[in-house]
């Protein structure tokens, strides 16, 4: 294997964040070395919201098993934040630098322009430079098709969508819910919430609880931790509702028909293979069904419930949207 770039660096611990060395189970712990990869991780929140987050530390983890590699992991909420933490993995010889969400491609650029040998990947966007790339997870492709089955199923003719942070990610994925839900039914009422945070499960709660009021019988949420909140009001409520971003059908068994699911840590390992190897390329890189990454999971015991023509109906769907032959809706970002 060729020396990495990251043997120019002295090996420092980040005092804001925490990091874990893998070590060989077979052979007894080594010391540091300056061949060691180095891997950072920045969530905009908490990595146990069984969600957004946590499918990125998940990636983190396989990293430091698989390649192996050192890894750090660190929650930061602001801009400032983003900024200092990024530059801090630049300064301290990592490799690889994750920003997880939409949110972090400016810090990924100034840090990116400062620290030439550092990679920075961001999970959305669009901006690119020499050392500075994002994944794009085209969700889309399976929010899709559940607005499909929330049409179809749905005896009022609505359906709501919970956001957090109103991103073009997001804002995105809630497109394409409404775009499959109006191939059914062009009529058919699609209805928009953001709480405008990520964390606060009880506002969550409220507005899905105000969807409902409203006649919504089908609830799709796009806000990471404070979807618990989503999810405990349509329990009380007996109302169904979708799993986003992880496979969530386990969170709330009763009421979570199906989940839009992000195989991000299949994506983490093979974007750090990359970087470790030397085959980077600054370009986007699209991600989606027919990589693998994207997919619709459904909760096999509420899927009896739903009609077998809307089953099938989806899945003819999902055929055409992985052999490319239908071009899903999606945002501008």
């Amino acid at each position: 294997m060729k020396r990495s770039p990251a043997a120019l660096f002295l090996l420092l611990a980040l005092a804001c964040g925490r990091t874990e060395t893998a070590q060989s189970n077979s052979a007894p712990p080594a010391a540091p070395s300056k061949e060691t990869l180095k891997v950072g991780l920045l969530t905009p929140g908490a990595v146990n919201d069984n969600g957004w987050n946590a499918i990125a530390y998940e990636g983190l983890q396989q990293i430091k098993a698989k390649l192996p590699a050192e890894v750090s992991h660190q929650e930061t909420k602001t801009p400032a934040e983003r900024e200092e933490a990024f530059r801090a993995y630049g300064a301290q010889g990592y490799l690889l630098a994750f920003g997880h969400g939409f949110e972090f491609q400016d810090a990924a650029m100034k840090a990116g322009a400062q620290f030439p040998k550092t990679v920075f990947i961001t999970t959305s966007g669009s901006s690119v430079s020499k050392n500075v790339a994002p994944m794009v997870f085209e969700l889309e492709q399976a929010t899709y098709l559940l607005g499909v089955i929330a049409a179809r199923e749905s005896k009022t003719g609505k359906a709501g969508l919970v956001g957090g942070m109103n991103l073009p990610s997001i804002a995105s994925t809630f497109l394409a819910f409404k775009a499959g839900a109006q191939s059914v039914n062009p009529k058919f009422e699609v209805k928009e919430v953001y709480t405008g945070n990520f964390d606060d499960a009880g506002a969550a709660k409220l507005a899905t609880l105000s969807l409902i009021n409203a006649g919504c019988d089908f609830i799709f949420h796009q806000a990471n931790e404070a979807g618990r909140g989503v999810f405990d009001a349509c329990r009380e409520r007996k109302v169904r509702c979708f799993g986003s971003n992880k496979n969530q059908n386990d969170v709330a068994p009763e009421v979570v028909v199906a989940s839009a699911v992000l195989d991000v840590p299949t994506a983490f390992v093979t974007v750090a293979t990359r970087v470790r190897d030397h085959q980077f390329k600054p370009e986007v890189q699209w991600l989606g069904m027919k990589d693998g990454i994207v997919s619709l999971v459904w909760n096999e015991a509420l899927k009896k419930s739903i009609a077998p023509a809307t089953v099938a109906e989806v899945e003819r769907i999902e055929k055409t949207i992985r052999d490319g032959s239908f071009k899903v809706p999606r945002g501008k970002f």
